[in-house]
């Protein structure tokens, strides 16, 4: 496959074809030197699939952009993707809430893919093997999701990410009950703009990076793809974005939106405000009351943190040692702003119980049901790693009351 040329602005792009020819679903622009057809598809849809093909087979474009990132291109295209999984580097690197998010996300499409008869990224799929066939050059237009994830959770306070991730696993509890003409509906602007405001009132931060900081990219990568006639397929609630900032004609830097942002001043003084004020309520009572009182709040420190992290990890059914390493680490980890329990749970546990062939080949199954998620191998880890995590900081939260009782006493 050849690649095609740079667009010549000076030169007229092909002419478009009749509007009344095309599916609803797009949107077409004529910008300098190229036309542009923006395809909004709903992900699970097989009337998506069709459209999607309808358009690059009636343009012949020079290049297919996609709403995909290159790991998720792969992801897509290998069924056994899953099997090249390194769960101790998930744990190691501080990944694996954000794996469980996406696997949970991953299980919700599937649910609805598989009530409705259609495989989750088809209409993705769809434009990729088209474009191919139509000898275009094929773009990944999305930004790599790792960042995307990684910057959603970063401006997420602590609440926000509790109840996202409770939120997120009743969908393995509830069946989501939609139906074929509902899916389609969700093509339309204002159908899927209603369910955006809803979640931007339900997380506000997580607007920003997961919806309008994606516009920008996949708008900016459009605009620089190359080729006269250029098809790029989109999810339906980015295509309003994505044409607005076409329209708007100038480009926008990226550097910005596709690096992870430090923690913010208030997470840094959390960090390290909660081992300060700790370490200084026991030396406060060491030295405004005895030893005895700052063993006694040393003491307490260890059983509440301790034993909160324990129980968060019993939840998620682990090796009884695992449980034991969540209660021996939390009152230290809790101390150290770069350390977690979850972590040292969740290594003890993928040590103890490594996860088996079994485990990488029914993972896409698995977390398609409670009883699938706890029995997994895998996705047990993952859940050791977020509930010993969760239990440790709901210790703290009790401890610290108590401690300023005793050093107050």
């Amino acid at each position: 496959m050849n690649p095609a040329a740079p667009a010549d602005p000076r030169a007229a792009p092909p002419p478009a074809p009749e509007a009344d020819a095309l599916p609803p679903s797009v949107a077409v622009l004529t910008l300098p030197g190229r036309t542009v057809y923006i395809v909004g598809t709903a992900h699970i849809s097989a009337q998506s699939v069709a459209d999607v093909r309808a358009v690059i087979a009636a343009v012949r474009p020079e290049t297919v952009c996609v709403e995909l990132c290159e790991p998720r291109r792969q992801a897509l295209a290998r069924a056994g993707a899953w099997r090249d999984l390194d769960i101790y580097q998930v744990v190691r690197r501080g990944q694996a809430g954000l794996l469980l998010v996406h696997l949970v996300l991953s299980a919700f499409q599937r649910k609805l893919g598989e009530k409705l008869g259609v495989t989750p990224g088809a209409d993705m799929l769809a434009a990729i093997e088209a474009g191919e066939a139509a000898g275009a050059r094929l773009v990944m237009a999305d930004r790599n999701v790792q960042v995307t994830l990684k910057r959603t959770w970063a401006l997420l306070g602590w609440w926000d990410k509790a109840k996202l991730l409770t939120e997120l696993m009743a969908v393995l509890v509830v069946s989501p009950d939609i139906s074929a003409e509902e899916v389609e509906a969700l093509r339309e602007r204002d159908m899927l703009s209603q369910v955006m405001e809803q979640f931007a009132r339900a997380f506000p931060r997580a607007h920003g990076p997961l919806i309008a900081e994606r516009d920008t990219v996949l708008a900016e990568n459009i605009r620089a793809a190359p080729g006269r006639v250029i098809v790029a397929v989109v999810g339906a609630g980015h295509r309003a974005g994505i044409v607005e900032r076409l329209q708007a004609g100038q480009a926008v830097d990226l550097a910005p939106l596709l690096a992870v942002p430090p923690p913010t001043l208030t997470a840094r003084l959390m960090q390290w405000g909660v081992p300060a004020v700790v370490l200084g309520l026991v030396v406060w009572g060491f030295v405004a009351g005895s030893a005895h009182a700052s063993w006694e709040m040393a003491k307490t420190w260890v059983l509440v943190t301790g034993t909160a992290a324990a129980l968060g990890t019993a939840l998620a059914l682990p090796h009884p040692l695992t449980v034991l390493s969540a209660f021996v680490a939390a009152p230290l980890t809790t101390l150290h702003p770069l350390l977690a329990a979850g972590w040292v749970a969740g290594l003890v546990e993928a040590y103890l119980r490594r996860p088996k062939v079994r485990d990488f080949e029914t993972l896409p199954q698995d977390v398609l049901t409670v009883r699938g998620f706890w029995r997994n191998g895998i996705t047990r880890i993952l859940l050791v790693v977020a509930l010993a995590n969760l239990g440790a900081t709901l210790g703290t939260l009790i401890g610290i009351p108590l401690l300023t009782r005793l050093a107050g006493g």
